[in-house]
């Protein structure tokens, strides 16, 4: 069975689990407190060239987005996300489990855009009765997207300028970060430059587990770590995670496994475009949403796996395929070869 279904299907890149076997016996401190831990950050430090940023190794994405919103929101300041955005649609309401609501705008492509701001934070909540509403605070985006889109550099900068006219955070869901690094033109640096805070996923991006939160805006590093270890996200063994991020950060592993992602992912749509099957996003990232034929999927499911996104009419549905580290060449041709074989055009 070959899977197309996610990122994170398998256990961890090859260099990162021979750093934590070659670390098995070792006696080290807890709660990232650990030789491992201090140097990851100092790498990340150096791969954003800031050395003052906060740096803390938590454990999954849903858990580093709850922890970011419980620490840098007051009680009465809200989250804003566009409605495809994680913590809105797959976080089963962690955001509003700390007490803070997630406002949801429509945005473009997956993108929050300048007018969904605008339109938040109008004059009824910055306006005479403004204390009647919730307070828009933190911006919340992500790279790429939850429809396989990026960020360019351009919007980014776009987006800090609104957040400071309106004093606003801006925040990065970075769990696909390596994917994003590879095919747009925003860097390591950009995001430190434009970001209050973001996370470098380590889960889909060839960890076995671990989001590195890289906090830059000072107001937002006082009694983090109170509030990461109240709500849970500091690991007794903090060292295991460290030690990935500094497999990752070192010889550019991070951004290789970026460009090997995108790489078998743009291999999957040129077969795919030659076949004529219609993929509802065009970007570069390693999320391609296909639509199929339910036949042709029917014939399919014994040897591939992928995630069922929608229906689209009773003959059609849309799918979501995913490259990882682990995708191979063949793995790619052979769903290629099996849909050809299947003589799409015809059934």
């Amino acid at each position: 069975m070959i899977s197309f279904v996610n990122d994170y299907s398998e256990v961890a890149h090859p260099k990162v689990l021979e750093k934590i076997l070659s670390m098995n016996s070792e006696k080290n401190p807890g709660y990232s407190n650990d030789c491992h831990s201090k140097n990851a950050a100092e790498l990340i430090r150096k791969k954003i060239n800031n050395k003052e940023a906060h740096v803390q190794v938590l454990v999954i994405g849903t858990q580093t987005n709850l922890i970011a919103a419980a620490s840098f929101l007051r009680p009465h300041e809200a989250l804003i996300t566009v409605d495809t955005g994680h913590v809105c649609e797959h976080e089963v309401g962690s955001i509003e489990s700390t007490g803070h609501k997630c406002i949801n705008v429509k945005g473009v492509d997956g993108k929050i855009t300048i007018n969904d701001l605008k339109e938040v934070c109008g004059d009824k909540h910055w306006g005479n009765a403004g204390i009647l509403n919730i307070k828009p605070k933190m911006v919340y985006i992500s790279q790429t997207t939850e429809v396989g889109t990026y960020y360019t550099n351009r919007e980014l900068a776009e987006l800090r300028e609104f957040c400071d006219e309106y004093n606003l955070l801006l925040y990065c869901d970075g769990a696909r970060l390596a994917s994003a690094l590879d095919c747009s033109d925003v860097g390591f640096e950009d995001l430190a430059k434009y970001c209050d805070a973001f996370y470098i996923g380590g889960t889909k991006n060839g960890a076995m587990m671990g989001e590195a939160l890289v906090i830059i805006n000072d107001s937002l590093k006082e009694d983090f770590f109170y509030i990461a270890k109240q709500r849970g996200g500091i690991l007794s063994k903090g060292f295991l995670l460290g030690a990935q991020f500094e497999v990752l950060m070192t010889d550019n592993l991070y951004e290789k496994i970026g460009h090997h992602q995108n790489k078998m992912a743009d291999r999957l749509r040129v077969g795919l475009d030659k076949l004529n099957i219609s993929i509802k996003n065009k970007s570069e990232t390693n999320q391609i949403f296909a639509i199929f034929k339910n036949n042709i999927l029917e014939e399919l499911k014994d040897k591939f796996m992928w995630e069922t996104i929608s229906t689209i009419n009773e003959s059609e549905t849309e799918i979501r395929l995913v490259t990882s580290w682990s995708t191979k060449e063949e793995d790619v041709d052979a769903l290629i070869n099996a849909i050809r074989e299947l003589d799409y055009n015809e059934i």
